[in-house]
């Protein structure tokens, strides 16, 4: 059984897929504690892997499930994985901290990084290999993710109630971009555009 915060479909607002349509599999519980998260990880509903799959299976034309949380994986495995992939037909992809091991079977890995942030430097982040590195910026030094191996590299502003604060973290992530081209803007859109 499965702690499941929220499933649903929608564009995935963050990174590489940007735009594209996908079922996102929310997990409950995450090993940090980080000061900016945005996920209630006491609530949920236990849910077996075919209560899962029946949920994705609701929205038949998404080619793509994203399993995010939280800290997804400290509940999956590769049987798991395969079982997903097997009776949804779907591409799946990950969205971790980068302190666990992944199974081997996760057809894109988002690696998200928290060693920065208050909370966020319980655990250090093992992987060191990722489809897209997307790094929520306050300006800590880049020089830190140089290690992780990756083609894509996304800085991402952090987002925070405060509008004024909200403009300066953006502002400062430009300038990081236009510092640093081998990394790109990812914006929250689903937050620009007011969906889930």
């Amino acid at each position: 059984m499965y702690r499941i915060n929220e499933i649903f479909y929608s564009l995935q607002g963050e990174g590489y897929h940007s735009g594209t349509p996908a079922v996102f599999v929310r997990f409950s519980g995450c090993n940090l504690r980080c000061a900016f998260c945005d996920t209630q990880h006491q609530q949920g509903t236990m849910m077996s892997l075919q209560d899962i799959v029946d949920e994705v299976n609701k929205y038949p034309i998404a080619p793509l499930v994203i399993l995010t949380g939280g800290e997804p994986s400290l509940f999956i495995d590769e049987a798991f994985v395969a079982e997903l992939k097997q009776k949804t037909g779907k591409q799946i992809a990950i969205e971790t901290n980068g302190t666990r091991p992944l199974p081997s079977n996760i057809d894109w890995v988002t690696l998200s990084p928290k060693t920065a942030f208050e909370g966020g430097d319980v655990e250090l982040c093992v992987l060191k290999t990722c489809d897209e590195l997307k790094v929520v910026y306050l300006g800590q030094d880049l020089a830190q993710y140089d290690e992780i191996q990756t083609k894509n590299r996304f800085l991402q502003p952090c987002f925070v109630g405060n509008l004024k604060q909200r403009k300066v973290n953006m502002q400062a992530c430009v300038e990081a971009v236009k510092s640093h081209p081998n990394w790109r803007l990812s914006l929250q859109i689903h937050r620009v555009l007011n969906i889930p």
